[in-house]
Parts: C-alpha cells; sequence; structure tokens
C-alpha cells in the first residue's frame, strides 16, 4: 500500500476525529509522506515520534495498537502478569497523561491490573516503582529530550529495566501480527483489571533510596549555591525535595519549573544542547553560584556546569562528568575501606575511554555494552540471577546518563545530580574547582578529548539515504582516516572485530547492532550509529596523548574527514 492509499484511508476513518482530519487535510506532500511512508518503530529508546495522525505518528491508534501487544506479551510470558500489573507513568509532554490513561485503560480492559501516578513521575521513580509494586511491567510515556512536537512509550520488564532486543523480540512479534492501527480491537479479558494509584509512600521510598547515595552527606554546605533546572520535566519535585532533605541551599530557574508541555521557559530540554544552558547559566552570574545541575524533560539524564578556577562558567560533557565521578566514588569508597575487591563499572562502546582507565587504576573492572541504558540494567540482573558475580558500583553513558546504586535499572537524573553536586563541592572544600580535578585526573591517567556530532536526515528520503551511508561503512570499511592508520574495525552489524593485520575475532556477548568503531593506531576512535529514536547518525570521535595539545584539532580533522567521505557537511 503506497503513502497516498494509507492517507486516504486515514482520512475516510471514523476512528479518526474531526480534528485530527482537518490536519490530514491541511498536510502538504512532504508531510503526507513523512506521515505515512513507515509505521511508527521501537528504537534504542522504545517507540518515539511526532505527534499527529498517520502510521508514523504518535497517536491513540499507534499507542494503542502498541499497548494491545505489550498487554498480550505480559499475558503470555509473565506469570500471574493480569493480578501483578502494570506500572504507568508519564512525563510533562502534550498528551503524555492522557497517553498513560488510554494505555491504562486498554490494559485494564484486556484483565491486567495497572498502577498510575496522581501525576507526572519521572523515569527512575517508573523503573523503582515496577520494583516497588513487584509489578509485571512498567511504560513510560516521554520523548525525553526531544523537541516539544515529540512523544513517545518505552516498555519495562519486571526488574525495571527496559526490555532489551531477546527479550521484546516476542512482544514485536506479537505487534506485527495485528492488525493495522485503522482496523486492531483490544481482546476483553474475562474480568477488568482495576486502575490503583500509587500513594506517596512509593515517592517516599524512592526518594529515601536516593539520598542514601550520598557518599559524604555531611560536608559543610554554608557557602555553597547551587542553580537546579528540571527543564519543565518531572524530576522537579523529587529534586528539590532529595536536596532539601540533604542540606543543600538550591535556587531554582523558576521560568523552567513548570510542568510545561510547550516547552515555554527554554530553548531546548536537552542536557547536550547549548541554548538549554542559557537561563540556568544566567541565574549562576545573577546569584553568584558555585554550579548548575539541570534534568532532562523524564528526568533520566542531566548535565552540569561550574565555576571554573579563574572564575568563568564551564560545562563538563557526559564523557568528562562521568569519569570524574567515577573517581570520586572510588576514591571515597577506597578511603573508607568500603571499595569491594570485585567492584565493576559499566558503560557504553562509544563512551570514553577514560572512564575505564580510572576504575582500572583503582582495581576496578569494567564492561562496555551497546548504546542503550537496558543493556546495563540487564547486566545488573543476569548477576543477580546468576547469584554471584562482580559488584555493581556505577553505570553511564557519554550521553549523561548515570546510575549510581540499582534500585532503580534506568539511568537517573536525580541520583545524578545529588552526586555531582557533592562532588563539586568535596572538591571546593579542598580548594580545587572542577576543571582543576578534571586537570588533576588527566595526569594521572593520561589526556582525552572527545566530541559528538550529528548528521541529520529527515523523511523518507533521509531514511534511505542514512541506509545507503552505513551500508557502504559495512561493505568497505576504512583503511585509513585523516593520516591516522585504522588498526581495528569494530563491526557489531557483522560480529566481527577485523585487525589491519588481516586476521579476525568475532564479537561475543553482544547483541547485532548497526554501529561500526574504528581503533586508529595511536588509540583515537570513530564511531559511527545510526540514532535510534531521531532520523539522524551520530558520530562520536575521541582522541587520545600524554598532553592536551593538539588533541581537539585532531578530533575535528577526523570529523571533517569522515563527512567528506560520506559527501555530507562537516
Amino acid at each position: 500500500m503506497d503513502i497516498n492509499e494509507k492517507y486516504r484511508r486515514w482520512l475516510a476513518s471514523p476512528r479518526l476525529s474531526e480534528a485530527d482530519k482537518a490536519v490530514l487535510e491541511n498536510m502538504n506532500e512532504e508531510a503526507k509522506a513523512d506521515a505515512f511512508f513507515k509505521d511508527a518503530e521501537f528504537g534504542t529508546g522504545g517507540l518515539r515520534g511526532v505527534m499527529g495522525p498517520g502510521t508514523n505518528r504518535v497517536n491513540d491508534l499507534t499507542i494503542g495498537r502498541v499497548t494491545v501487544a505489550f498487554g498480550q506479551f505480559l499475558i503470555e510470558n509473565v506469570e500471574d502478569a493480569k493480578t501483578r500489573g502494570v506500572v504507568i507513568s508519564h512525563d510533562n509532554r502534550i498528551n503524555s497523561r492522557h497517553f498513560t490513561l488510554l494505555a491504562s485503560s486498554i490494559l485494564n480492559k484486556m484483565g491486567l491490573k495497572t498502577y498510575v501516578f496522581d501525576d507526572l513521575r519521572p523515569t527512575p521513580e517508573l523503573s523503582f516503582g515496577v520494583r516497588y509494586a513487584k509489578a509485571a511491567g512498567g511504560i513510560m510515556i516521554t520523548a525525553s529530550h526531544n523537541p516539544k512536537q515529540y512523544n513517545g512509550y518505552k516498555v519495562y520488564d519486571e526488574t525495571g529495566c527496559q526490555l532489551v532486543p531477546d527479550a521484546i523480540a516476542p512482544m514485536l512479534k506479537i505487534l506485527a501480527t495485528l492488525p493495522d492501527p485503522l482496523e486492531f480491537e483490544v481482546p476483553e479479558g474475562k474480568e477488568k483489571g482495576e486502575q490503583v494509584v500509587f500513594g506517596k509512600e512509593v515517592d517516599d521510598e524512592y526518594v529515601k533510596l536516593v539520598e542514601s547515595c550520598q557518599e559524604n552527606p555531611d560536608l559543610d554546605k554554608s557557602h555553597f549555591k547551587v542553580i537546579y533546572t528540571p527543564q519543565h520535566g518531572a524530576s522537579l519535585e523529587s529534586a528539590l525535595r532529595v536536596f532539601s532533605d540533604c542540606g543543600y541551599s538550591i535556587l531554582p530557574v523558576k521560568e523552567q519549573c513548570t510542568h510545561d508541555g510547550e516547552f515555554g521557559g527554554t530553548k531546548s530540554p536537552n542536557p547536550e544542547v547549548d541554548s538549554a544552558w542559557e537561563l540556568p547559566l544566567k541565574y549562576m552570574e545573577e546569584y553568584q553560584a558555585d554550579l548548575a545541575v539541570m534534568t532532562d524533560p523524564d528526568g533520566d539524564r542531566c548535565g552540569l556546569a561550574y565555576r571554573s578556577s579563574r572564575g568563568d562558567i564551564r560545562r563538563l560533557t557526559g564523557n568528562q562528568s562521568g569519569a570524574l565521578l567515577i573517581d570520586y566514588l572510588l576514591s571515597q569508597k577506597k578511603l573508607k575501606g568500603t571499595l569491594p575487591s570485585n567492584g565493576v563499572i559499566y558503560d557504553t562502546i562509544v563512551t570514553s575511554s577514560l572512564g575505564r582507565e580510572v576504575a582500572a587504576s583503582y582495581g576496578v573492572k569494567a564492561e562496555s555494552f551497546l548504546t542503550g541504558f537496558k543493556f546495563i540494567g540487564e547486566r545488573i540482573r543476569h548477576y543477580e540471577d546468576l547469584g554471584h558475580g562482580p559488584t555493581f558500583l556505577f553505570g553511564y553513558e557519554e550521553s549523561y546518563g548515570c546510575l549510581i546504586k540499582p534500585f532503580v535499572r534506568d539511568k537517573d537524573g536525580v541520583q545524578a545530580i545529588l552526586l555531582y553536586t557533592e562532588m563539586a563541592l568535596y572538591h571546593l572544600l579542598r580548594g580545587m574547582h572542577l576543571d582543576q580535578a578534571f586537570e588533576e585526573l588527566q595526569q594521572r591517567v593520561g589526556f582525552h578529548y572527545t566530541s559528538m556530532n550529528d548528521a541529520y536526515f529527515e523523511g523518507m528520503e533521509g531514511a534511505a539515504t542514512m541506509k545507503r551511508l552505513m551500508g557502504e561503512l559495512h561493505d568497505e570499511p576504512l583503511t585509513e582516516l585523516a593520516g591516522k592508520k585504522v588498526a581495528a574495525v569494530e563491526d557489531y552489524l557483522n560480529d566481527v572485530i577485523a585487525y589491519a593485520d588481516g586476521h579476525k575475532e568475532k564479537i561475543v556477548g553482544l547483541p547485532k547492532s548497526d554501529v561500526l568503531k574504528y581503533v586508529f593506531a595511536d588509540k583515537s576512535t570513530l564511531a559511527i550509529r545510526p540514532s535510534g529514536t531521531e532520523p539522524k547518525i551520530k558520530f562520536y570521535i575521541e582522541t587520545v596523548g600524554a598532553k592536551e595539545a593538539g588533541l581537539k584539532e585532531e578530533a575535528y580533522s577526523l570529523y571533517s574527514a569522515i563527512m567528506a567521505r560520506l559527501g555530507l557537511k562537516a
């Protein structure tokens, strides 16, 4: 069925509201193609897309169809799923509450119990809520840090972890067998499931456990000022409560503390984007604050800015802040004699090697996984089920996602900003700003420069171009780039590492994924992967050396060279 046929079916369907039909009637050819050229898909972060009518859109029909598939999956695969139930939460986005109640009503009709919060709650509390209720699974309605026109749908297993590819495969098979969004029906259970509203005891327990993450709760906080913004999102109440309980002087960015689905007080809700920081940095200057911390709309990611030793305001990347926090956590545990002999940290294949080198300096092992925090959560479960294994100490991604204690099985922005704040205060009390602490760290383990760049490919043509470019890279791997010799090519789609001397090694223990990673002779790296949630290819570059000079320029040379190789603008 071509795009125009799909379009006409939707326009004529009695399932669409008059408002949605009006949207369809006003679409130009480009918008029509983008709305119907494919069905909305699950990626690394679940289902995510622009809201509106269409097969490639997030709307009542696409949300409803996915919910039926998830409900059937739980009934077929999880013991006592109907009585154990499903926990559902949402962020501040337009339609998030509506989609939450829609999913709950569909699952109730199918005979499944549901738990909902009285209002929005962050993703980490959803993960915790699944574990708290001993539920069969969970749903989070969110598009994370995407622009305001987006929304999405993430699914969680009974441990509060997002479903990894092997685990979600049966659900996707069910989804593939369902009639299309205009025709699917909700199967009725013999008895209707009940909807239960969580009480404040879930918030209380979550907050208590977050506060237990502190290493040094009794630091002198009397002269330490912190700016905080939730970017209009779901972490506002829990973060302010945690900071207050722990004795920090917090100045909220009031313009970004309303749960506004239009994101009216910010230019971007993404902690990685410069424009997201404009207002928090103004607050830092106005109040002469020491630190600013930010959580994204669903509260699983964070970022930080700090006043440097020169008095100016700077930011740390996710790679830098993660490595610095690893050093802080491990150093404090070593100092107290609580550092376990079998400790482990988890990161991803596109995360900087700096954190792994810091961990190694403390005798702590590291394991790396594909992008997507679900792989870290799944690994924690693996060792729990095994009954023995390393002691989890920290998990993180380069995109500002951290987990300090695994009572949550997703990244937790509230845990992270609490520990980043403690870390910054600790270093100040020993006479060091974060730039000095990071310099000290690199002097000890080596200098690393990282950058991440995107190339966007919108619409149907863009999707085809992305697929073609990635195919070319897999079929014709580079042997040299920007004057650097390639020592090894890690091809995660074909499960093989090909070395420059001709020998090959199988990649073991990771699912197939459309990712290429080039390791150069000087230990610099370039990783390339299509985003699982947005129409773009990501380029992760790291240059390393015994000194800092020249590393940034080397990274830009690699970026320029790969963009030229692909025929794209740098």
